[in-house]
């Protein structure tokens, strides 16, 4: 899992790729190098909604997965390779709203124990 905050850029429409696949492409500028870094995610099927939130110049943070996969060209059989960033997350930068496909995630508790009161045998 990785996450990278930037400014969104562009946000394509929706693309139906078969029966059963549709994409969202879009694009955030990452500033945080001397050079402005222009870097294009893909939304997948229920996750293509996610980008609908925000507009152009909004501050984002993007939770995605780097996806990799190999082609072979029917042509004369050669071999490329290609990877995606795979959003499945995204946040409004300053903000606790956020825009995400249901996750289940443990439910984490804390808590402090009182001298003597320590189960361990040791």
């Amino acid at each position: 899992m990785f996450n990278i905050t930037g400014t969104l850029k562009v946000k394509s429409n929706e693309q139906q790729v078969s029966e059963k696949f549709r994409k969202r492409e879009f694009v955030i500028t990452d500033n945080s190098s001397q050079y402005p870094q222009h870097i294009s995610f893909q939304l997948t099927q229920d996750k293509c909604s996610l980008i609908e939130a925000f507009k152009p110049g909004d501050e984002i943070k993007v939770f995605f997965n780097l996806r990799g996969r190999e082609w072979k060209s029917p042509k004369d059989g050669e071999l490329k390779y290609f990877n995606s960033l795979e959003a499945w997350k995204i946040e409004r930068v300053g903000a606790s709203q956020s825009s995400s496909a249901p996750i289940s995630e443990p439910d984490v508790t804390s808590f402090s124990a009182s001298e003597g009161e320590n189960d361990l045998p040791f």
